[in-house]
């Protein structure tokens, strides 16, 4: 593993890291925020996914999130949204492809081989983090968009491993939005049944046991919102199954890290709280 970047920030420090993903196979990044470790030495973990075209650095650089974080004592990895390289399958989309993982474990062929996003978060990537930094503090999933969606996902799939979930904007049923449809097909093949696992609003129909913490932030003014998101639809389904879910609607707020940015605090805070609860 290799350090690419260390910067002291608000009392805690800012890294960013390479590997080598054998998982993957290709090298990846990740994000890392630690807080000061004298004051937090076993600090809760965020895991922040982000959304399509993104790597790690959009987080970072745009949330601000990072003053929050050292205030709470709350430990933040994030990781790239896909394999990258020469050798990894892409598209000339930008909503497929590298900077597009999905956070899935693809099946279909040439994207197989390299997209295992979802086992790479919850497996390669956390034994990498527990073991080097040593964080086995709770965990909380968050995200953007494509990230929100993952987020969603892998929450409702490890619901005794997570205590919590927030997105913004996300993607809560990519089996009937074209965002999901196209990557769908292309990382599961054709049939729709193949696709439910990987659907936060169908996961959600069929949840069982322990149910997490929901927030959602929606911007009206998203160009998305209608077309890709509705999120009304997952609080629908999480009415009928019984699941407290909060959508909140923000008043003129887009689909960008401005967005992320004036509502980052809050979703930190709904974590922390529902842990303390």
């Amino acid at each position: 593993m290799e350090k690419l970047e260390e910067h002291k920030a608000f009392g805690g420090v800012q890294y960013k890291y390479r590997h080598h993903s054998s998982l993957l196979n290709s090298d990846m990044t990740f994000s890392l925020f630690l807080p000061d470790k004298e004051a937090f030495p076993d600090p809760p973990v965020l895991w922040w996914l982000s959304g399509l075209t993104c790597n790690d650095d959009n987080f970072t650089h745009k949330a601000g999130a990072q003053r929050a974080a050292s205030r709470l004592g709350i430990a933040m990895v994030v990781p790239d949204t896909s394999p990258r390289g020469d050798s990894v399958a892409d598209s000339e989309d930008y909503d497929l492809g590298q900077g597009a993982g999905f956070y899935l474990n693809a099946t279909k062929e040439p994207w197989a081989s390299h997209y295992q996003m979802a086992d790479y978060v919850l497996d390669e990537l956390t034994d990498l983090v527990r073991t080097v930094f040593g964080l086995r503090g709770p965990e909380f999933l968050s995200g953007h968009s494509m990230g929100g969606h993952g987020a969603l996902v892998l929450g409702l799939k490890n619901p005794d491993r997570f205590q919590s979930i927030t997105a913004f904007a996300p993607i809560v049923n990519p089996s009937q939005v074209p965002w999901g449809v196209k990557a769908f097909t292309h990382y599961l093949g054709e049939d729709p049944a193949d696709w439910k696992q990987w659907d936060a609003l169908e996961l959600l129909k069929e949840h069982a046991g322990k149910k997490l913490p929901i927030l959602i932030d929606q911007g009206d003014a998203d160009g998305f919102y209608k077309k890709e998101l509705e999120p009304e639809a997952f609080v629908e389904a999480a009415e009928e199954a019984d699941y407290l879910v909060t959508l909140r609607m923000q008043k003129g707020h887009d689909h960008s890290y401005y967005t992320i940015a004036t509502f980052i605090e809050e979703h930190l805070e709904f974590h922390l709280d529902h842990l303390t609860q």
